[in-house]
């Protein structure tokens, strides 16, 4: 059973939240500063501020979709508040 990371990084450039998971977050990382991921290439710089490894795919996959969604909003504003100037 492979563990997999789900993610949130913030946007230095416009303050956005960007959520993702992957096998390999320290790959992962490098792709999103080198502006090899097309959602966060004109976004940088970016910061890591959170990530949750989860037992499996699918299991990263379903708190993926909930951190996208509305009800971790408020998780999402406390998480920008600890990240912003």
């Amino acid at each position: 059973m492979s563990k997999h990371i789900v993610y949130i990084l913030i946007s230095l450039k416009d303050n956005n939240l960007y959520v993702g998971c992957t096998s390999s977050l320290k790959k992962r990382i490098v792709k999103h500063t080198t502006g090899k991921v097309p959602a966060t290439k004109n976004r940088r710089p970016l910061d890591l501020i959170y990530f949750e490894v989860v037992k499996n795919k699918t299991d990263a996959f379903q708190k993926e979709r909930y951190y996208k969604s509305l009800w971790s909003s408020n998780f999402k504003k406390s998480l920008k508040k600890l990240n912003t100037p």
